[in-house]
């Protein structure tokens, strides 16, 4: 089963953010975005920055195209401007799973409850109109926040890849995995809307 019998040009809306496919004309607002926090300074993510946004913005697309990720494109809706990226990646149809990550947002959107409202439109697609049995979360070792938003989520730990990836600079990645089944959904969607109502109140 190819991407595109799967996720085909799908938006997806809450009450704080529209998530839209992403597109190059988006380039100039998601740097801005990322300016807010030099947000790629932090060396173990992957924001894009002035030296690099053409070629993040490529290879997404591709990666699109060969049915391998779809990346969003994150709009605050109270300001109709782009806070930042997440996407769908290592899709696989054929085994009714995917992972959510490459996630990031500008520094005054963090702790707002943006990230459990994207969170929780991306978990809602893939287990409510995908109907995967798993959706997978991956994250740097040293990216202590990332893990902690993780496993507040309700995701569990699976285990640590040891050595899993050679970053740019010739350092070794250890990758710490984590993970939501179907089993699991109902309960995760609770807490996570539980979580907005109090963001909201």
């Amino acid at each position: 089963m190819k991407m595109g019998n799967w996720i085909d040009n799908i938006a997806l809306e809450g009450d704080k953010v529209k998530l839209v496919p992403l597109e190059k004309s988006h380039k100039r607002d998601l740097l801005k975005a990322a300016a807010d926090g030099n947000l790629w300074e932090l060396w173990y993510t992957s924001v894009p920055s002035e030296k690099n946004i053409e070629a993040y913005i490529d290879h997404a697309l591709k990666q699109k195209e060969e049915g391998i990720e779809y990346t969003f494109t994150v709009i605050d809706k109270a300001t109709n401007t782009i806070i930042g990226s997440t996407r769908f990646y290592s899709i696989q149809p054929e085994h009714r799973r995917l992972e959510i990550g490459y996630t990031w947002y500008a520094k005054k959107h963090q702790r707002t409850g943006v990230n459990t409202e994207c969170k929780l439109l991306l978990l809602k697609f893939a287990f409510e109109n995908l109907n995967c049995i798993a959706v997978q979360f991956m994250t740097n070792w040293h990216n202590i926040k990332s893990r902690t938003a993780i496993a507040r989520l309700g995701a569990k730990e699976d285990g640590i890849l040891r050595n899993h990836r050679i970053n740019a600079d010739g350092t070794y990645r250890d990758s710490v995995v984590f993970s939501i089944t179907e089993q699991e959904w109902l309960s995760v969607k609770k807490t996570l809307e539980y979580i907005l109502t109090k963001h909201n109140s």
